[in-house]
């Protein structure tokens, strides 16, 4: 019996007060599923000491990856990850968020349906990480609408099953300093009409850090994300 290898990856940046937290909850999934599954953490240039304590616990378990890279943004952080996860010869690619918002009690529900999907994403039905983060959730849900006219349930979420042989034919497309990769592949595996399940997942509160951010700059930032899907309306889009 053949048996799937499934790499999770997780940017972060500067979460020193959740990421050991993060690998003790993650890395036991890779470590009951086996068989050459690892948890590979790519610390995106933290400037506090999330990579020192990355460093002190990567002993403590043999399925963790831990790859340091100069800052590029989160976006560019995940497409790189996938494109290692190809390489690596994985059979299923899983991403989530580093900041302990999202929880693994439910990655076994997306891990049961991997034989009657490609492409299993997670949506928040509720989100408690303050109003900026919902109200740019919503213009970049609206953005996808307008731009693309497709309507996702969660345009950018932080929590996706892949199986590596259909995720690796988009990412040829997707430029390496793309801001906002997840939510085009969402966009481009909706066109192509993947086989694709929406799984509603819970988003609990920060349990470090903080997720405020200036009206003004939330402003720009929406429109920032928005002119980037513009940029990608004509994408070629594999068949």
């Amino acid at each position: 019996m053949v048996m799937d290898k499934l790499y999770i990856v997780i940017p972060v940046y500067n979460e020193a007060g959740a990421i050991a937290d993060v690998v003790k909850e993650w890395h036991a999934v890779v470590d009951a599923i086996s068989h050459g599954s690892k948890l590979v953490i790519f610390n995106d240039g933290s400037t506090d000491n999330t990579l020192e304590i990355l460093g002190k616990i990567r002993n403590q378990y043999p399925d963790l990856i831990v790859i340091d890279k100069k800052n590029t943004g989160h976006g560019p952080t995940c497409t790189a990850a996938y494109r290692y996860a190809v390489a690596e010869g994985a059979d299923w690619i899983f991403q989530t968020d580093s900041d302990g918002q999202t929880t693994s009690d439910d990655f076994r529900g997306f891990w049961e349906k991997r034989d009657h999907f490609d492409f299993i994403i997670g949506w928040r039905d509720q989100r408690e990480d303050g109003m900026t983060k919902v109200f740019v959730s919503r213009m970049l849900k609206l953005a996808v609408f307008m731009i693309f006219g497709i309507m996702l349930k969660d345009a950018n979420a932080p929590f996706r099953l892949m199986r590596t042989q259909r995720l690796r034919e988009y990412l040829p497309v997707i430029p390496d300093d793309y801001f906002l990769p997840n939510t085009l592949i969402s966009v481009m595996i909706a066109n192509n009409k993947e086989k694709t399940s929406w799984q509603k997942i819970s988003f609990a509160p920060r349990t470090s850090g903080t997720s405020s951010m200036p009206f003004l700059k939330v402003v720009r930032l929406g429109m920032n994300l928005t002119g980037q899907l513009y940029k990608m309306r004509y994408v070629k889009r594999p068949k």
